[in-house]
């Protein structure tokens, strides 16, 4: 019986692997990304997965990717990627296995690792020039334990943990780029031939690749699911969450809004956004949200 639930497993194309069968809440931006990279990246690779919201995807003794799968803690993930990319180019290098066996390792992490926790073994495989992936699902908070405040939440948000944020979300693109890896790059599963073209070129680099994927949060951010690709599309739309990458030592914008829409079209679809607008529209905050975000774009421009 075994035997015949794996290799139901194996002939199930990609899209019934991810997410199926598995507890993960619908609209979910994170698995709408990962979707999406993965059928970019294919099956020939090894995903060191950081406890967190996609852990749900595996059940031991089953994952929900054809290649390999690797469990470590919060904080471990970086750590594990560059052991298991060590070991694989030891056996190679002692003929244990052919080159051509060799497999992509793709870190996989929530924002509470790659931004907190998980930040200084991130830097140490930078440093070591680590040739592997690291994909960070951002859903801006810890959403896996009720979504309490990260170093990753907006200002302004309401979590589980805070009441109207008074931080500001950590500019974890800047300091990956502060430390040279071959390519960083934020993409959305809303915006699927941008994520495409990213991810292909990440595939075809070698060295660390680092990539930051806006997760729009269904019961994190308090919304109907429905929206989920809505509020990924006004993320961009908006300016809040610009689309870039970075590559031999230049940042470029992949996605410019000529006609930014007002922030407050994104904000106000979020319950975790309500109290901007409601018993009374808090006026001081959306226009410091909004300065906030022009200063950026008029800063590039």
């Amino acid at each position: 019986m075994t035997e015949a639930i794996i290799q139901h497993m194996k002939d199930l194309p990609s899209s019934h692997l991810l997410g199926g069968g598995t507890a993960m809440c619908a609209g979910c931006g994170g698995l709408t990304a990962l979707h999406e990279i993965y059928d970019v990246l294919g099956t020939n690779n090894v995903f060191v997965n950081a406890a967190g919201c996609m852990t749900m995807l595996s059940v031991y003794p089953f994952t929900p990717f054809r290649g390999s799968w690797l469990y470590t803690a919060m904080a471990s993930a970086p750590a594990g990627a560059r052991g298991v990319r060590d070991a694989l180019d030891i056996l190679i290098k002692k003929k244990r296995i052919a080159a051509e066996e060799d497999l992509d390792v793709v870190v996989l992490t929530g924002d509470g690792s790659a931004y907190g926790m998980g930040l200084s073994s991130t830097s140490s495989t930078i440093d070591l020039q680590t040739n592997y992936i690291y994909i960070c699902y951002d859903n801006e908070g810890y959403g896996n334990t009720g979504q309490q405040t990260s170093a990753a939440t907006p200002h302004a948000a309401t979590t589980s943990t805070s009441q109207d944020y008074p931080g500001y979300k950590k500019d974890l693109f800047s300091i990956w780029v502060a430390n040279k890896p071959t390519y960083v790059a934020t993409v959305t599963g809303a915006d699927p031939l941008d994520l495409a073209k990213k991810i292909e070129k990440a595939k075809n680099l070698t060295g660390t690749r680092m990539i930051i994927a806006m997760a729009m949060c269904p019961t994190g951010w308090g919304y109907d699911p429905i929206h989920s690709i809505e509020i990924g599309k006004l993320a961009v739309k908006t300016g809040v969450f610009p689309l870039k990458e970075y590559h031999e030592g230049k940042i470029v914008h992949t996605k410019i809004p000529s006609h930014r829409v007002p922030v407050e079209d994104y904000l106000k679809l979020q319950g975790r956004f309500k109290h901007l607008f409601e018993p009374q529209r808090d006026e001081k905050q959306i226009a410091g949200i909004q300065a906030r975000v022009d200063k950026y774009w008029d800063e590039i421009e």
